[in-house]
This record gives structure tokens, sequence and C-alpha cells, in this order.
């Protein structure tokens, strides 16, 4: 038992953790009407110093599950499947964990002996409860910042400097403050060398929102910056690789045969704003790239544009579809992204017009039944692994080399690390396409030997676990919109466009050339 001023705790860790869970429940559950206000003032005050103590608490934790890899207990294939999936922490969270058990984390070397903190003083304020995740983060990003040749003391100062501070200011000050000491260290940026800029370099490509867009954020090298600088003025001048002209010039604005007087007209015409205009030029510099075969090799899946839909979609010219790489993007915006790449359309309709059986002839699985299991897999079919299905194998079930054949109703996606986790030993997983039920032929997972139920992954099909009949104040579905008049101007009747406007499934005389279709059945 631990005794405090006033209790007597346990001593284990699992019991504490029980007993901080059963005070939580208690407290939701407790009559604040009670308390007078500075009572309220104190209870907050003491619930925040918690918070942030259970911060470091977090980050031991994140650290023993890495050093002890119990993250296969839970059925994970390592750290980030268990913070994300089985916690559903979601990646933002799970990298602020990660990120914060790097900054106050105690780890251990190949010794077995346990090291201090990169940011010792940083971690001695949350064990205080003093201050929380976003000053942490906050400082380690300074520490970060500061050039390699600045000595070690000086290094170790503006940590503890940093770490005192931030008991009094919020994360936001104590950025500001942190971009003082930086400027005091090296106020001239001499020591600020070519190995710290690099170091620094990154470009992050946010999540979809409900809109399905995307934010694009990063730091560039000066070469990198150079370049695109020198890009952008070209592409995303005034009047140029304009979206909503039909008429707009696209390419670079020096490029050979441009009629400047058509240049011009389409300037005037142009009102985007220049974030706009980069936006703009970035797309058409990404279309180019793709239309000069910059995917790489044909015969590989990243080198495609693959998409899945639904037929009623299709026709209707609306809904979302998705790509092999789990970009979400309207129906109605299809036609334009494949229009300038190699054409994968996979349908979903009442037969199969392919046939996407091997047998054992193959241990590969074709591009065709790769297409299929997109289809249907959508990624890995691990329980909550999140991995898309671009970077997953075909998994053979039962395993090829106990003679499962290299049929498409035999083969499920699967991840590197999943696929090789499937084994007959103890620790292993076990898969089967399941034969009944409302996951039926979904592929099923469960711990080698178990007996316990399949589960299947939910992270690429979350809208199965939605009702299906909308509920009595649901809106109507609204009839979706006809291509914009700009689209069909800038349109020369590409392949697909062409197949589009056939009733599907079409026929295969009504296929045109350089169109490659796969249709099959949906296995629910």
């Amino acid at each position: 038992m631990i005794t405090t001023d006033q209790l007597s705790l346990p001593s284990s860790p699992l019991e504490l953790a029980r007993l901080a869970d059963s005070v939580a429940a208690a407290l939701a559950d407790a009559n604040l009407a009670l308390l007078t206000d500075s009572e309220v003032v104190e209870t907050v005050t003491t619930l925040e110093r918690a918070h942030r103590r259970g911060d470091g608490v977090d980050a031991k934790l994140y650290i023993e599950v890495s050093d002890r890899k119990a993250f296969v207990e839970a059925g994970c294939n390592n750290q980030n499947q268990f913070y994300d999936g089985v916690l559903r922490l979601g990646a933002a969270a799970g990298k602020r964990r990660r990120l914060t058990a790097a900054a106050v984390g105690a780890f251990r070397n190949f010794q077995g002996e346990t090291l201090l903190p990169s940011l010792p003083t940083t971690a001695d304020a949350v064990a205080e409860g003093a201050i929380g995740v976003d000053h942490v983060l906050v400082v380690a990003d300074t520490m970060k910042k500061i050039p390699a040749s600045v000595p070690a003391d000086l290094v170790a100062d503006a940590e503890a400097q940093l770490a005192e501070v931030a008991a009094s200011l919020t994360p936001r000050d104590l950025a500001i403050a942190g971009n003082a000491l930086l400027e005091r260290l090296d106020p001239d940026g001499a020591l600020t060398d070519e190995h710290d800029r690099r170091r620094q370099r990154s470009v992050t490509l946010g999540a979809q929102d409900r809109r399905l867009m995307s934010k694009l954020g990063g730091t560039l090298t000066p070469q990198a910056r150079a370049k695109f600088d020198a890009l952008l003025i070209g592409w995303a001048a005034p009047g140029m690789n304009n979206p909503d002209d039909p008429e707009s010039p696209r390419g670079p604005v020096n490029a050979e045969g441009l009629d400047p007087e058509a240049v011009a007209a389409a300037a005037d015409r142009d009102f985007r704003s220049t974030e706009q205009r980069n936006h703009d030029a970035l797309d058409a510099l990404l279309t180019a790239q793709i239309s000069d075969g910059a995917l790489g090799r044909p015969t590989s899946l990243p080198a495609h544009l693959v998409v899945t839909a639904e037929l009623k979609d299709l026709e209707a010219h609306t809904g979302i579809a998705l790509t092999a790489t789990g970009t979400r993007l309207p129906v109605a915006d299809l036609v334009d992204l494949v229009a300038g790449a190699t054409p994968w359309l996979e349908v979903f309709a009442d037969a199969t017009s392919q046939i996407l059986y091997l047998g054992r002839g193959k241990r590969l699985a074709t591009l065709p039944q790769r297409l299929a299991l997109f289809g249907r897999d959508r990624g890995c079919t691990a329980p909550t692994c999140s991995v898309p299905f671009v970077r997953t194998q075909a998994h053979h079930m039962p395993d090829w080399q106990y003679g499962g054949p290299t049929d498409v109703d035999h083969l499920g996606a699967a991840c590197g690390g999943h696929n090789r986790s499937v084994r007959n030993q103890r620790g292993g997983w076990e898969t089967v396409v399941i034969a009944h039920g409302p996951h039926r032929g979904r592929v099923g997972w469960r711990r080698t030997g178990s007996g316990d139920p399949w589960q299947v992954n939910h992270s690429a099909h979350p809208e199965k676990l939605l009702r299906q009949e909308p509920g009595p104040t649901a809106p109507p579905r609204r009839e979706r919109p006809r291509p914009s008049e700009v689209r069909a101007a800038r349109s020369h009747g590409s392949s697909i466009e062409r197949w589009l406007a056939c009733r599907m499934p079409a026929p295969h005389d009504a296929v045109p050339s350089g169109v490659q279709i796969v249709v099959h059945t949906p296995n629910e």
C-alpha cells in the first residue's frame, strides 16, 4: 500500500488505474451543485493538475507497451495499430502521445539501463502537474529548432528555462518565449547550417474533412522553395490553368506557342485569389506529371488511378467514389481525375464480366484480381488496421504453402505485417472469408486456435455500421447535379466520359478502346 497524508492507496499500478477509473466515474455522477464557488475553482484546478500528471503516466505506459511489445497481446503488429485502432485515439492523438513520450519518457538502452528523458526538466514539470501535453510539444518543437552547433550546456539551460516559464504561460505564449530564446541563441542565423535546414524539412498532407478537402502544410528547404517559386511564377500566373475558364491556357505562361493576347484576355477574366491560383497551378502540375507517366510502371497498382464506385452513383453522377490510396472524391469529379491516367474503373453490378480465377497456376494475384479485392476490402482487412489498399498484399486463405489457391474468393487484402502474422502457431492469426451473416464475403480474423468469433475491419467500411434505412426525419436524397458547363467545355470526349455516357453495365462492344473495366458482384 502507498500511504499519503489522508489515504492509503494500493501499490499495484493496475489497481491504481482501476481506482482512478472508479474515481472518475464517481465524479461524473457527483452533484456539483453542492459545491461553493471557491470549491468549484479548487476542484477544477485539482483535476487539471491530475490530468497533467496523467500525461506523464501515459508517456511511461507508452514506453512500457513499446519495450515489452505488449501490443501483440491485443492482436496488433505495432504500437501505432494499438493506439490508433484498439484504443481508437486516431492518428493525430496517437502522434501526440508518441511525441510526448519521446520528450518526457524515460527509455531504456540495450543494456536495460533507464535513461534520463530527453527533456528532463520538462518531464519533472509534467510529473508535478504544472504543465500539460501542449506545453511539452511547444518545448520539444523549440528545442528541435536549436542549431546543432550550439554547445550542449546552453541547450540544457534552454530546456530548463522553457520548462520553468511554461508553468506560468499558455502554450501560445510559451511558443513566443521559445522564439525569443532561439533568437538569443542564434541572433544572426550564423549557427544554422544546411544540416539544420534538412533536419527540419517536411511536407504533410492532412486528412480529408467532411467536404473532402485536405490541408497541405510543411517546411521547405531553400532549394525546394526556389524550385517551387519558379514553377508558381509560370503555372500560377493570372489567367493560367483556371478550372473555371474553359478557354484558360494550360501549362506555364511562358510555354512555346501560347498566344500572348489569349493569355492577357484570360488574365482579365481571372478573379481567383493568389491562394486559389497556387492551388490550381499545383493541380495542373500533378495532372501533367501523371499524363507523362509519373505514376511508374504500368504493371503495378500504384501506377494506376484505381477508383471504385457504385453503379447507381455513376449513372446519377452523384455520391462518393474511393481510390486505392484511400482518397474519397465526388463521382462528378471522377471523369476529370482519370482522364489523364491509366483508367481503371471498378463498378459494382449484378454480374461479373471477367474471369478472376487462376487456381494454383500462379502465386501472385493478377492486376484484375487486385482490383477486385480493392472493391471489396478497400484496405487491410485485419481488425483496426488503417493501411490503405495500395500498401497491401494479396493474402491467401488458406495460406499458399498449405494449398491455398490464387482465386479471388480465397484472397484478401492484408498489409505486410498482418500478412506475415497469419500462422498456425500460438500468437498468430487465422483468417477466413466469412460465408454467412451480415459480414458475408468479408475477411474474418481471429487469434489462432482461440475459437473466438471472427472479427472484421470496420476502418475501411465505417458506413456499414450505420442504419441502412433512413430515419423518419431524414431529408430526401437530392438529385445528382449535372456536370458543369465548364467541365463539358473543357472536355474533349475522353474514353471514360464516352463509356460513362452509356447505360451500365455496358456491352463489350460499347466500351471504347483504352478503357479497362472490372465489373463484379458485391459480396454484401
